[in-house]
């Protein structure tokens, strides 16, 4: 080797930290590369994400690819450094250039290429794969062999290699982590019904059906004339039809069905009960994704909740699911208890509403946990009927009551709870 000019060993020496550094980059890049979008990519027909995704299948392999390569190139510009610190100033020179190579390892082939991969993975990784694929061909069965060493230790350790790549799916909290921080990538309005959706699985159709008492339906012990009345001005498609109380009920009426009756003068009891489909239970405590899968399945569009025993507590329908994913998309005031802005901030709130619906068009956090209405939380927290005029602080926000009547209180003043509560 001492006839080998210096020239040529320092350019050898250069094309090994240059080598140094496209592995120690390219091992940051392949394993910091987003899985998700690289999957999408290769679906896309995309090349480069194509071989990426062929070597992470194995990355025991790609792994002992690289550092094979990596140590190799290392120890190979460890010997080059001697053999010229020898050249240029004897052994005492040698510390030296242990010394100046460990520094140049470190900021050219180590900090500056992770640190470049990591920033920008896919610029590093989709070249990276085209070379790694035919360098794993060349070199196959001295990688399979080294693998085979560490994955044996791997083994003793009880770790095993082949389950490798497994678990990469997101839990829903993380999911929502990734939507959370999706930022500008995904539009605001599209992220809260992502949210929305993944949130059907907390929430029952008890949280949100249409309370027993606000039922609007058509009782067959009315006179024919007040159900013709009912028929023409409702501003319901679907109405329960019972007799006397809805724990008598006797099917679903879609008024399209009825209206040809009414024009023609044919419209009686009897027809009415002709016309109508059977009811349809929904037990309270299922969730929101159940049950809309439910409704779809049966071919459903509204249903009558039931509890443990049987008894009707309310009434949910495929419009109120959807409303808890897209929000609301209906001004009847039937249907969006009254919410009326103060001028000094506070909101006057209609304390039949529900909880939920009330967090969501003030995007407040009341606690939805126990009751569902506003008067049922107030009136668990203060364990009797409270008068008028009757302020209490419930999680931060504070509440008058302005009003009640018989065993219910029927309207409330909320102030929005202030900074730093």
């Amino acid at each position: 080797m001492n006839e080998v000019p210096l020239s040529v060993l320092f350019t050898a020496l250069a094309v090994l930290l240059v080598l140094s550094g496209f592995f120690s980059g390219s091992e940051t890049g392949l394993m910091a590369i987003n899985r998700y979008r690289l999957r999408h990519l290769a679906r896309q027909g995309h090349k480069g994400a194509q071989r990426v995704l062929r070597l992470l299948e194995r990355p025991d392999r790609l792994i002992g690819l690289i550092l094979l390569g990596n140590n190799l190139v290392n120890i190979l510009a460890s010997s080059l450094t001697t053999l010229i610190a020898l050249r240029l100033g004897g052994e005492g020179a040698i510390a030296l250039g242990a010394g100046l190579l460990t520094l140049v390892i470190l900021i050219f082939s180590e900090v500056a290429p992770k640190t470049l991969a990591a920033l920008h993975p896919e610029r590093v990784a989709f070249p990276a794969a085209f070379v790694y694929e035919y360098l794993l061909r060349l070199i196959f069965p001295l990688v399979l062999l080294v693998n085979a060493l560490a994955n044996g230790v791997l083994r003793l350790l009880g770790v095993h290699p082949g389950e490798s790549g497994q678990g990469q799916a997101l839990s829903t909290e993380e999911l929502r982590t990734v939507l959370h921080e999706a930022g500008a990538l995904i539009p605001k309005r599209h992220q809260e019904m992502l949210l929305s959706i993944l949130e059907l699985e907390e929430v029952t159709v008890n949280d949100i059906m249409v309370p027993r008492g606000e039922i609007v339906g058509i009782d067959l012990e009315d006179d024919l004339e007040a159900i013709m009345a009912q028929l023409t001005h409702s501003q319901h498609t679907r109405l329960p039809v019972y007799r006397e109380n809805i724990d008598q009920v006797e099917g679903f009426l879609h008024v399209r069905n009825a209206l040809p009756l009414l024009a023609r003068g044919e419209l009686s009891k009897e027809a009415l009960r002709r016309i109508l489909r059977e009811p349809y239970f929904i037990p309270e405590a299922t969730p929101l994704n159940t049950q809309l899968l439910n409704f779809q399945r049966q071919r459903r569009r509204i249903g009558l909740v039931v509890d443990e025993y049987g008894d009707i507590q309310g009434l949910v329908t495929l419009e109120d699911i959807l409303e808890e994913i897209v929000g609301e998309f209906t001004t009847s005031p039937e249907l969006s208890p009254e919410v009326i802005p103060q001028e000094d901030g506070s909101y006057l709130v209609d304390a039949g509403m529900n909880i939920r619906e009330v967090n969501r068009m003030l995007g407040w956090k009341l606690p939805t946990d126990g009751p569902k209405t506003l008067n049922g939380l107030i009136l668990e927290y203060l364990e009797h009927i409270p008068e008028p005029g009757t302020s209490l602080r419930i999680d931060g926000y504070p509440i008058e009551i302005v009003k009640t009547q018989g065993n219910a209180v029927k309207t409330v003043r909320i102030h929005p709870p202030q900074e730093g509560e």
